[in-house]
């Protein structure tokens, strides 16, 4: 996990300084949101690119971010056909809570809605310290540029 930690720090560090460069000099609203979005996008994509593609999540994470432009485009159309609305198909009603619990923590985990559920829960682990390891870079930046 160190060297998940340290590959990350790295290229997130290089990947702000990159960002700065084309920093406007008074930036609108609309510029501080784009930046927000390029930070966080390249905060995920660093991390899922540090574990490399061993893990089930980080190819989700990193396909998703790839394919994000086309995945704009698909929502743009899809605004501009019919308005009706679909109504989604009821599961089974004999599912019960554990089973709610399963279909969120899918949701949460990249790539998780075609694992099965011993391999959901190891790549949830793993993902879970990747991001802590994220949150604690983050901080560490901050914390060492604000003194």
């Amino acid at each position: 996990m160190a060297s998940h930690s340290s590959r990350f720090a790295y290229l997130f560090l290089k990947a702000l300084k990159e960002l700065n460069k084309n920093r406007p000099s008074s930036p609108s609203i609309r510029d501080t949101y784009r930046r927000y979005n390029l930070i966080r996008v390249s905060a995920y994509g660093l991390m899922a690119s540090a574990v490399r593609p061993r893990r089930a999540w980080s190819r989700a994470t990193l396909w998703k971010i790839r394919n994000r432009t086309f995945l704009r485009a698909l929502m743009k159309r899809s605004r501009t056909r019919s308005l009706t609305r679909r109504v989604p198909a009821r599961g089974n009603p004999k599912k019960g809570l554990g089973c709610k619990l399963v279909k969120d923590l899918r949701k949460l985990v990249p790539g998780g809605e075609e694992m099965k559920f011993c391999r959901l829960l190891n790549e949830t682990s793993h993902y879970m310290k990747c991001l802590q390891a994220q949150v604690q870079i983050m901080r560490n930046i901050v914390d060492h540029y604000s003194t």
